[in-house]
């Protein structure tokens, strides 16, 4: 695997590397040791996957507070997406900046964000599949999210909005909730 750290630090694009033959080619996307010498978490507490039928479809911008905090590796199965992140680490010199990148089935590529990271995607296509490997459990209460309109963060979605969830088209904005977050994500 090839492991590129993005401009928010702790948080990694990886691209597989293919041993290609007559038959195709085989790749590892996932082993704890690498994970773990590059200071990732390596832990998988469960996967998911989520299917957007249309193209447009917003999900996000979704994290959980401490001490329940989640990271996520995040890769594209079928379609493709635009995935964001934006740094929730109060102490970060890149607290509040995002990080955008296009994960495809084609391109086989997968995005890992650290804990106190908010995260969200649009579907660029119709019939996007998306598989998560979590390091930690859902924890009911203790999920939070970023309105994904929000001026201050200024999130490039690249198409108009078709479908959304009422929970995630009703986050609150920045303004109002941006001290209760710095407190709850300090550690």
């Amino acid at each position: 695997m090839i492991f590129t750290e993005t401009p928010l630090r702790g948080a990694f694009l990886i691209d597989i590397q293919e041993n290609s033959d007559s038959r195709g080619f085989f790749a590892r996307q996932f082993c704890q040791h690498e994970f773990a010498e590059h200071g990732l978490n390596p832990l998988v507490a469960q996967t998911n996957v989520a299917f957007n039928h249309r193209k447009g479809t917003l999900r996000g911008m979704h994290f959980q507070y401490p001490p329940c905090c989640e990271s996520k590796v995040v890769r594209c199965t079928r379609g493709a997406m635009l995935d964001v992140i934006v740094d929730l680490r109060p102490e970060s010199p890149t607290y509040l900046q995002h990080f955008a990148v296009e994960l495809t089935a084609d391109n086989r590529r997968s995005l890992y964000l650290p804990e106190r990271f908010a995260h969200g995607y649009q579907s660029l296509t119709d019939a996007t599949e998306t598989a998560y490997l979590m390091g930690n459990f859902y924890h009911p209460g203790m999920d939070g999210g970023l309105r994904f309109s929000d001026p201050v963060l200024a999130l490039p979605w690249p198409l108009p909005v078709t479908e959304i969830s009422a929970k995630d088209g009703a986050w609150t904005m920045l303004a109002d909730c941006e001290p209760e977050l710095r407190r709850r994500m300090t550690i």
